[in-house]
């Protein structure tokens, strides 16, 4: 394996063998464990160290972060892998410099790339590395893009329709809302949002439009509420929040990249390579589900006597259906509520 460049990495560094540099690390760990530190507690952080660990701690060990977000699942293992090498990938310019910045002590370590998960291929390349030992897809939106108000991803905050994960693409949620036909629209707010009332939200949506452009979180939060019925907007939290996934995914195309990214980064993983997703709602862990099963199946015609040895599993589950963040976990991070954990591990070549 080729050295892993540094890119877009302000300022050097080297690894912080230093005690000054452990305990403040360590401490603001223990201050993000307290609700503390604004960068947050990565979900399931415990869990995805127990899970990727073992595979990063051999030397040159590579591990592909490819939604990195502000850096926290990446800064625990290189904590505790000393000889892995990270090669950080998101979509979100914001997101790298903040996690250039956080992982600067370990500069030597790192390679940071401007991309979505899909292109983890491309970015392995660029890093001169021709396999991953680890892989880990923590999808949904990152704590940045929902602290920062103006992004518009939370229905909680006045702020533009914008919801760009990468903010130097073109298509907004205001492109989305006041443009697609009645039919488009309530299939994003049905298919991706999963919202019951998709058709009574795309048909209030058009007839605001055609009165003035929905410029909004704020004015697009309450025409959903609105048009939601009472009854139900008196349970199951903000009646905006499905209406907001659907048009984050669509804007993102969240499904479709995820629907390239399994395969792509499954077939990088070097032999006992590992794999992990986090997911946040019920479409992203279907697709994973599926995904990961498809390679962890013996796919031999039933009708013959002995399995074919190219048709055996390239995969072995490492959890048993989706594993959930324990309930101490939920309690002190809200972000962790919905997630869900699947990983798998090569355990033979890819098929040809």
């Amino acid at each position: 394996m080729g050295d892993i460049r540094q890119h877009g990495q302000p300022g050097g560094g080297a690894r912080p063998d230093g005690e000054q540099g452990e305990q403040g690390i360590e401490a603001r760990v223990a201050a993000a464990r307290a609700g503390l530190d604004p960068l947050h507690v990565p979900v399931m952080l415990d869990r995805i160290v127990e899970l990727l660990a073992p595979v990063l701690s051999r030397p040159g060990a590579v591990f592909v972060d490819g939604t990195l977000g502000l850096g926290g699942h990446s800064e625990a293992l290189l904590k505790a892998c000393p000889e892995m090498r990270l090669v950080g990938v998101d979509r979100d310019t914001t997101a790298l410099e903040r996690s250039a910045e956080r992982l600067a002590p370990y500069a030597d370590r790192t390679h940071f790339v401007h991309a979505v998960y899909s292109d983890i291929p491309r970015a392995l390349d660029e890093a001169g590395a021709a396999e991953a030992d680890a892989v880990l897809l923590d999808l949904g939106v990152s704590s940045p893009q929902l602290d920062e108000t103006d992004r518009g991803f939370a229905y909680a905050h006045d702020a533009p329709l914008d919801m760009r994960m990468d903010r130097t693409q073109s298509l907004t949620a205001a492109e989305v809302v006041n443009t697609y036909s009645f039919a488009r629209l309530t299939h994003v707010l049905r298919s991706y949002g999963e919202e019951r009332f998709a058709s009574r939200v795309a048909r209030a949506i058009e007839r605001r439009r055609a009165q003035a452009p929905i410029d909004s979180t704020r004015e697009l939060a309450e025409l959903v509420r609105e048009a939601i019925p009472a009854a139900t907007r008196r349970t199951g939290g903000h009646p905006a929040k499905r209406a907001f996934q659907g048009l984050r995914i669509e804007v993102n195309a969240e499904l479709s990249i995820l629907e390239r990214a399994l395969p792509a980064a499954v077939a990088r993983l070097g032999m006992g390579g590992r794999v992990a997703v986090l997911s946040y709602h019920s479409l992203e862990d279907r697709m994973t589900k599926r995904a990961l099963a498809a390679l962890s199946t013996d796919t031999t015609p039933a009708d013959l006597p002995v399995p074919l040895p190219d048709r055996q599993p390239e995969l072995r589950l490492l959890t048993r259906g989706a594993e959930l963040p324990p309930d101490e976990e939920k309690e002190r991070n809200p972000r962790a509520q919905s997630a869900r954990l699947r990983a798998a591990e090569r355990v033979r070549p890819p098929r040809q």
